[in-house]
């Protein structure tokens, strides 16, 4: 049997398996483990970095993550409230606090990097992990070579266009995709201006 590592302790680059859920981390160089992105379990195992084990599959055999949070709805409800202009968003929990990032650009890069319009400095996030592209027809997810994946509404995917409410999973983190129309406004997404990215305490 393998031997049990813990959250917030330096293990070195490879695959952890969370022992409770089986959602599976993997790792650069002397990255920290983190809490489960799945369930918030802190005890995991070694695992194959190939492994595709997650809490099951879907008919598709695309590999499948838990549920939202059951107060998921109310946080995208809350968000909803607070945005002001139609547009494209991206809203996350972080702590207590709910952020709302504004897509303005026709490309948003996510990852651990500098470079990245969306950073979350987080090992679970690769460098590269994801891309938003916005196009006349609709808004796109893409996975940048990410090592843990990218996942929407619970599915992995490579690459797949986002309809509002969608949840993404980017590592340890939940974010949701929010599109606000005005009923007036027939103008295609990549002629409105959303406001700037703000966060809601």
């Amino acid at each position: 049997m393998m031997d049990s590592v813990t959250a917030g302790t330096f293990v070195g680059a490879g695959s952890f398996r969370c022992e409770r859920c089986d959602y599976t981390l993997t790792l650069e160089g002397s990255d920290l483990l983190s809490e489960c992105p799945g369930c918030g379990n802190r005890t995991f195992v070694r695992a194959s970095m190939f492994s595709t084990e997650r809490i099951g599959t879907d008919g598709a055999g695309a590999r499948l993550l838990r549920p939202a949070p059951a107060d998921h709805d109310e946080q995208l409800a809350k968000a909803r409230d607070e945005i002001e202009q139609a547009g494209e968003y991206l809203c996350y929990e972080e702590g207590a606090e709910l952020h709302t990032v504004a897509l303005t650009r026709e490309w948003t890069r996510i990852g651990r990097s500098l470079a990245a319009d969306l950073r979350f400095d987080d090992p679970t996030v690769s460098r590269r992990h994801a891309l938003i592209v916005r196009q006349p027809d609709g808004v796109r997810l893409l996975d940048d070579r990410s090592l843990n994946g990218v996942f929407v509404n619970g599915a992995r995917v490579d690459g797949q266009t986002l309809n509002d409410g969608d949840e993404i999973i980017v590592g340890r983190y939940r974010l949701s995709f929010v599109s606000m129309h005005d009923d007036a406004d027939s103008a295609s997404p990549l002629t409105r201006t959303p406001t700037p990215a703000h966060s809601f305490g």
